[in-house]
């Protein structure tokens, strides 16, 4: 009996795949009717994220390609969209305790992920490289920014993308709970969040499911976070004597600086259309975690294996320990 029904959702999948986002679609617009908003209450970023995870894993990938553009590109679209919720002079405030420590992480999680994958579990150069790039600086984006400099494989692509993803929809459950048990105010979540999470969307998704100054706070230190990529990118292509033609430079994180200036100095006067396009950014932070949930494969985790997999675990509780030790003590 479960057998024909695992096989009815594999063969249906597309169809369910398109019923699942049409669902989320309506529950959006429902949240702008107030008589109906409170019925759109339990659409959150982890929620998302758990039911594109719950459907790669039991029904298989649909439209993978639709999946990986949709997820890349709106994700993007909203992050430049909740700038117009912020104020420079507020967001430079928040973000600046964890500035310097940006610069120490960054490094440091360089030299532990060499120390963890090449000396200790002897995963192959290429993909720890790209695991320890991943956890440093912004999971993804930065594995798919260094990939072409040191000519990764696909294979390597594959495994590191997949470790790096795995501990981030883990984290956008945990981190959360952790915070409240142990009652991290705002700003210290925020920038815990920031640097202990790998990807943007997670660390996005923690920091609003935390509160309005976490979302701030961990959405403006990721970003300048993010923009580690290029110095990154340059030392990568002369240790590795790659392609130094090939480094992509994130614009996207260059128009949520703009939108931010645009919103402190020529909005104030409507902040009714800022809060309009900055909600239009939260829920499209929402569905893009529900596209890469849905990117989550099984043939993904069986590429993984245990020495990459082991690698991304071990570097990310010693970045996150770290980090919320500094934080208690710092701030």
């Amino acid at each position: 009996m479960m057998k024909k029904a695992f096989e009815f959702l594999q063969n249906h999948r597309k169809s369910i795949y398109t019923a699942m986002v049409v669902i989320l679609l309506i529950f959006m617009v429902i949240d702008y009717i107030p008589a109906l908003s409170g019925c759109s209450s339990w659409i959150t970023p982890p929620v998302a994220l758990f039911a594109g995870l719950a459907f790669a894993l039991i029904c298989g990938e649909a439209y993978p390609t639709f999946n990986k553009k949709s997820s890349k590109y709106l994700l993007q679209y909203s992050v430049v969209c909740l700038g117009f919720g912020m104020n420079l002079q507020a967001s430079l405030a928040s973000g600046k305790d964890g500035m310097l420590f940006t610069v120490i992480s960054v490094v440091g999680t360089m030299a532990i992920g060499w120390l963890f994958g090449r000396k200790l579990l002897k995963v192959d150069s290429t993909t720890s490289y790209l695991i320890s790039s991943g956890t440093a600086i912004c999971g993804g984006s930065a594995i798919a920014a260094i990939g072409p400099v040191i000519k990764a494989k696909n294979d390597n692509m594959s495994v590191a993308l997949g470790t790096i993803f795995i501990l981030n929809a883990i984290a956008l459950f945990i981190f959360p709970a952790i915070g409240h048990s142990l009652q991290l105010t705002q700003q210290q979540f925020g920038t815990w969040a920031a640097i202990a999470i790998h990807d943007t969307s997670s660390v996005v998704g923690a920091g609003a499911a935390y509160g309005e100054e976490a979302l701030q706070v961990a959405t403006t230190i990721k970003l300048t976070r993010a923009l580690w990529i290029i110095p990154l990118a340059i030392f990568t292509s002369l240790i590795f004597k790659g392609d130094g033609k090939k480094i992509t430079i994130p614009w996207f994180i260059l128009l949520f600086i703009v939108a931010i200036v645009v919103n402190t100095y020529f909005m104030k006067d409507i902040p009714q259309v800022s809060t309009i396009i900055s909600g239009i950014g939260r829920k499209g932070l929402v569905l893009s975690l529900f596209f890469i949930g849905a990117s989550l494969s099984r043939e993904v985790l069986k590429k993984v294996g245990f020495k990459p997999l082991m690698q991304g675990v071990l570097l990310w509780i010693t970045i996150s320990v770290g980090t919320l030790i500094y934080i208690y003590v710092k701030m």
